[in-house]
């Protein structure tokens, strides 16, 4: 071969190259604050990932806000709030920590009086509609309008708005914690831990979060005994496992059920890691929760599944937890609160037509 044919192949193979990675860098876009988001611009469909880093402390001043101007002329939403400052943060809520309560005291102050709308405040961010589907997806079902019973004799229901969530663990169970979401775990295969455990006693009982349908329940190998129930809007998917060996689920919970949220649904157990059914092959008693995001049904299906990290979910519902007692001469337990939420009315009343 010549020289210069060879020297001629190489330039040749350095141009694909080098087209070929401006290709690649094209597709990977920058965000306000120059951080890359591959493709997680434009439709919920084209969402692949969410890095949830909203704070704890993010999430209860948008809440407050949120709550606080109910009913209003202007009525903040914290979900939109907090993702015009996820959007001007790049996700990163940790690094302006200094800033946040004057950033969104700020905005929402504007609102309310009326010198800006979010509209007109978010029309030149170009990753907003990112932001405020994401956080969406993941906050959407966590405030709303529901009424207590706050009197079973005389049928009274009293009408409030605010957390309709709850934390997984029922009130007055202690319980120990820390931001695990992430870390490596070996069963199996390598793979990373894509929840949040949350350590406590055998047999304490664990709320469901939000209302939805059961939508897996029975043996898994990794989580033991486990129960999934998917948000009655499709868009999150709650896992619990590990639960409590011989009596790991409430009394008639099967697939299928319609769970409010602050029922009791199970047990608190350390079963799992086996493919033999009912085996405790987990060393520290604990409940593994995780909240996975459904953008997309057929790329789930295909196994991409978009999980977020829930940690300061957890310390953000220990603001609502769900009081449970003991139904005597039984296992049971139950909820001692009774509410109604609208959109489970709903579904009830949609079951009674069918």
């Amino acid at each position: 071969m010549q020289k210069g044919s060879y020297l001629q192949k190489i330039r040749i193979a350095i141009l694909v190259e080098g087209l070929f990675l401006l290709i690649l860098f094209m597709a990977w876009q920058p965000t306000d604050t120059g951080k890359g988001v591959a493709v997680n611009s434009g439709t919920a469909e084209n969402i692949k990932w969410v890095d949830f880093n909203v704070t704890y402390e993010a999430l209860c001043m948008a809440y407050d806000w949120d709550v606080r101007t109910y009913g209003e002329e202007i009525h903040v939403n914290w979900i939109e709030l907090l993702a015009y400052l996820g959007t001007k943060y790049g996700g990163d809520f940790k690094t302006h920590a200094k800033s946040l309560e004057k950033d969104m005291n700020q905005v929402a102050n504007q609102l309310i009086q009326k010198e800006i709308t979010i509209e007109k405040l978010t029309r030149e961010m170009k990753y907003y509609s990112y932001y405020r589907q994401a956080y969406g997806a993941v906050l959407e079902g966590m405030v709303g309008e529901y009424s207590v019973c706050v009197s079973k004799e005389e049928g009274k229901w009293e009408q409030r708005y605010g957390l309709t969530a709850y934390s997984p663990i029922a009130k007055g169970f202690e319980y120990s914690h820390f931001d695990d979401f992430g870390a490596s775990r070996s069963y199996g295969y390598k793979r990373q831990h894509l929840g949040h455990d949350m350590m406590g006693q055998v047999g304490t009982p664990i709320i469901a979060v939000e209302s939805g349908y059961v939508e897996a329940i029975g043996w898994n190998q990794y989580g033991g005994w486990r129960v999934g129930i998917r948000s009655l809007d499709g868009k999150r998917y709650y896992y619990y496992a590990h639960l409590r060996q011989n009596y790991p689920y409430a009394q008639g919970l099967e697939e299928g059920s319609l769970v409010t949220a602050g029922d009791v649904i199970g047990y608190m157990g350390h079963t799992g890691y086996s493919a033999t059914e009912n085996v405790n092959n987990i060393k520290v008693t604990h409940l593994h929760w995780g909240l996975e995001l459904v953008f997309d049904e057929e790329r789930r299906a295909q196994g991409y599944e978009i999980w977020v990290d829930v940690y300061p979910l957890t310390q953000f519902l220990y603001k609502n937890r769900s009081e449970a007692i003991k139904v005597e001469g039984t296992k049971e337990w139950k909820r001692k609160e009774e509410i109604r939420i609208p959109s489970v009315e709903a579904e009830k009343e949609a079951q009674g037509e069918r």
